[in-house]
């Protein structure tokens, strides 16, 4: 009998092809693997999603940003998952949202969430949770490495991208890209200034979300340095995406904060783009220096790296990409986790019903 996965994703973040997320992408891959398997999955999203199983579609995504905004549909999450819980037959629940804690269900069904954040990002009491059947799952060696100490870890499995198609150009562009959320802590000024230094055209592509913040960023911050050959095109997804990374000259992760695994800098990699990146987080894990990209300490670093990729292998990148960040492997894991979950949860239940008995 097939299993039944419940994901939920950021309730403020739709799954589709161009979404700006880390997490949404892994979810959508994720959902897909699971059909493909034969599996019923079946996904909570805001409305505009679009997912390989079964969407179960909330309001759509407002304008504005706000508290407020954020609470309600974090009370309407946890209402639906609830319900379906009860009503469909699931087996797992797979969280993804940095505020699952908020419509986390109660005690019974088994829950697996993906950490995709840095773990000073979440509430300090998710990791000492005493719910029965809750998993904690990271995704990358240094993110675990840096939960609090005594921190409840199910396991750590890393994140992982499909292998891309031969169609997409293999000549090299002379362009730095910037691909993400664009919001104050990736520090895309930094990538811009430096593209401007060493005198290398920089395109910006991503989503600014409808939070404060964010925009302000992109108004005072971002729009002032956009200065042509520099440019903005907004989000980008699918055939469009890859064939921007596969062009580009490298890609730059200028994060200011500790990246727990970077789907950008996998994806391009496995376009065989080489990744420039400040050496902290999974970004070491990710970049071999001086063979896929360069890891730098410093903005006045990040010129001559950019200037330096011009001489990496494309080859070696996608090479390692094929052997090291596998989405057929993430997939196969959580497979596995689910069932094995599972089959305990339905042991469980066996030998509760039998002492009752």
């Amino acid at each position: 009998m097939p299993l039944t996965v419940l994901s939920v994703g950021y309730p403020l973040a739709a799954i589709k092809e161009n979404t700006a997320g880390g997490a949404e992408h892994i979810l959508a891959t994720l959902d897909a693997g699971l059909v493909a398997a034969g599996e019923r999955s079946i996904v909570l999203a805001p409305t505009g999603s679009r997912t390989a199983g079964v969407l179960l579609p909330t309001t759509p995504i407002p304008e504005s940003l706000t508290e407020e905004v954020h609470a309600q549909a974090c009370e309407q999450y946890k209402k639906i998952i609830e319900r379906v819980i009860h009503d469909d037959g699931v087996d797992i629940v797979h969280m993804h949202g940095v505020d699952f804690h908020k419509y986390l269900p109660d005690a019974g069904c088994p829950v697996v969430v993906t950490l995709h954040l840095p773990p000073d990002v979440y509430p300090p009491t998710i990791f000492q949770s005493n719910r029965p059947n809750l998993h904690l799952v990271c995704v990358s060696r240094s993110q675990s490495a840096e939960c609090p100490k005594g921190a409840n870890l199910y396991t750590t499995i890393p994140n992982g991208v499909s292998p891309i198609h031969a169609e997409y150009p293999r000549v090299k562009g002379n362009y730095a890209l910037c691909l993400g959320r664009i919001c104050p802590e990736k520090g895309f000024h930094l990538a811009i200034d430096a593209a401007t230094a060493c005198g290398v055209p920089l395109v910006l592509a991503g989503v600014v979300f409808g939070y404060n913040s964010h925009k302000h960023y992109f108004e005072a911050v971002i729009r002032p340095r956009l200065i042509p050959p520099h440019k903005f095109v907004g989000a980008i997804g699918g055939k469009q995406k890859m064939q921007l990374l596969a062009g580009a000259r490298c890609l730059v992760v200028p994060s200011l904060v500790n990246e727990t695994a970077c789907l950008a800098a996998m994806e391009a990699l496995a376009c065989g783009t080489p990744v420039v990146a400040f050496r902290r987080g999974a970004l070491v894990d990710v970049i071999e220096n001086d063979k896929t990209g360069y890891l730098v300490d410093s903005p006045e670093q990040l010129p001559g790296a950019i200037e330096a990729t011009q001489y990496l292998s494309s080859s070696l990148c996608r090479e390692f990409a094929e052997q090291h960040l596998s989405a057929s492997l993430m997939v196969q894991r959580y497979l596995s986790l689910y069932r094995d979950l599972a089959t305990h949860a339905d042991s469980t239940l066996g030998e509760a019903l039998q002492e009752a008995a």
